[in-house]
């Protein structure tokens, strides 16, 4: 799922951006990285989940075929 990748990779880069912030001591900026980071993690594990749990419908459909043959 290529959305997951992405929200992964916003999640990567918002953290670099937040421990620069964080070095270079820009208190303001560190907050706006950090609350970005925050919702790319969420996201990412959003459609993490949504990627490995599938579809329920496509799965019981599976399930009633095996189940007739």
């Amino acid at each position: 799922m290529k959305a997951h990748k992405y929200w992964s990779i916003g999640a990567i880069v918002t953290m670099v951006g937040t421990f620069y912030t964080v070095y270079k001591g820009l208190k303001a900026a560190h907050k706006y990285f950090a609350f970005g980071s925050l919702i790319c993690m969420i996201m990412a594990v959003y459609s993490g989940h949504k990627m490995i749990s599938g579809n329920k419908r496509t799965r019981k459909q599976m399930e009633l075929k095996e189940v007739e043959e």
